[in-house]
């Protein structure tokens, strides 16, 4: 098993049962942003107030992946990947993007190529395959319409611009609309 391997699931098993397990090099609880002393405080208060909006993003986008790799698991197996079942500009967009953490010489993010797919990736992959998620997702059309509607809140979230309180408002329903998708 890799390092990169143990070292997810320990952060896992963390998760789980909040605990820590010290594996990881110990941090600072106040902010990393602190040892810059050089970005003004409005700022600081902007990344503060849009953290929260990254915390429910990053943990529904991590759901979908996790729902997507479940389902093409049990239809095709721990090799799903491998298979026709994802689109092939899928695939070679993912085997470039390794590529260019491979040559950059950055750690890999992941032994799982789900994990190098945009958020518009995963909705191609879901909508391509709904005979497999018809029976878990209510409408094919609804879930195309709220990730889209999602991919476009995304926007402001990835690139550290601040949301509007409307904005913050659609995230919220967004949300909302896809748990309510879920049969």
């Amino acid at each position: 098993m890799s390092g990169l391997l143990i070292s997810d699931e320990l952060r896992q098993i963390e998760h789980s049962f909040a605990v820590n397990l010290g594996h990881l090099p110990p941090t600072d609880p106040a902010s990393s942003v602190a040892f810059y002393p050089q970005f003004e405080q409005s700022v600081r208060q902007e990344a503060a107030d849009m953290s929260d909006h990254y915390e429910v993003f990053y943990c529904l986008e991590q759901a979908i992946r996790k729902l997507i790799t479940e389902t093409l698991e049990e239809a095709e197996g721990v090799e799903w990947w491998a298979g026709a079942r994802v689109p092939t500009d899928i695939k070679e967009s993912v085997v470039g993007l390794v590529k260019k953490e491979k040559d950059n010489g950055i750690t890999q993010r992941s032994e799982r190529m789900i994990d190098y797919t945009t958020f518009g990736q995963l909705s191609v992959v879901i909508t391509s395959n709904w005979t497999l998620f018809e029976p878990i997702l209510k409408s094919k059309r609804g879930v195309e319409r709220v990730m889209a509607s999602l991919n476009l809140l995304r926007g402001p979230i990835a690139h550290c611009c601040p949301m509007q309180e409307d904005e913050v408002d659609r995230l919220r329903l967004a949300v909302k609309d896809w748990f309510r998708m879920i049969g």
